[in-house]
């Protein structure tokens, strides 16, 4: 007896998930419509003289719900901003420095005992270069002030 090759086993395309549902953003439409619907029918339920009231409770309370929903909104995506922002690589090779880019190097900074790596400096110098302040430039590569600051003005002086 003939039987036909199951269906999923003898396709050539791997099961893909389904994309994942924006429930958030399906929670805050509900929400909103729960809260116009019970606006509603506050509004239609409130004797006469008592509308104007009602109406400005609702106005403030939908001003509250926006001015909370903004700062939270406001935050999540400062956050991502953050998490998103690109690393300094781990390790820096000597081939990303060329002469042209390592012109007007102050060469003091990097003599000394205690001195950070080559490397290290010449990546600092690059990052002030193109803008990046001493406190950045420090924080980011761990290196001391005493050292950044040279370059920073150089940098400047560059430009």
């Amino acid at each position: 007896m003939w039987t036909s090759p199951h269906p999923i086993r003898a396709s050539a395309h791997p099961i893909r998930a389904l994309p994942h549902p924006h429930t958030g953003e399906g929670a805050a439409v509900l929400g909103l419509l729960t809260l116009a619907l019970l606006g509603t029918v506050l509004l239609a339920t409130a004797p006469l003289r008592d509308r104007p009231v009602a109406g400005g409770a609702l106005a403030a309370v939908g001003v509250a719900v926006f001015l909370v929903v903004a700062a939270l909104w406001h935050h999540y995506h400062r956050a991502a901003a953050r998490r998103a922002r690109p690393t300094v690589p781990a390790a820096v090779d000597g081939r990303w420095f060329t002469a042209e880019s390592l012109a007007g190097f102050p060469g003091a900074v990097a003599r000394g005992p205690g001195a950070p790596d080559r490397d290290r400096l010449y990546l600092a110098w690059i990052l002030a270069t193109q803008g990046h302040d001493a406190a950045w430039i420090g924080h980011r590569l761990g290196l001391p002030a005493e050292v950044v600051h040279p370059l920073v003005d150089a940098a400047r002086e560059r430009r």
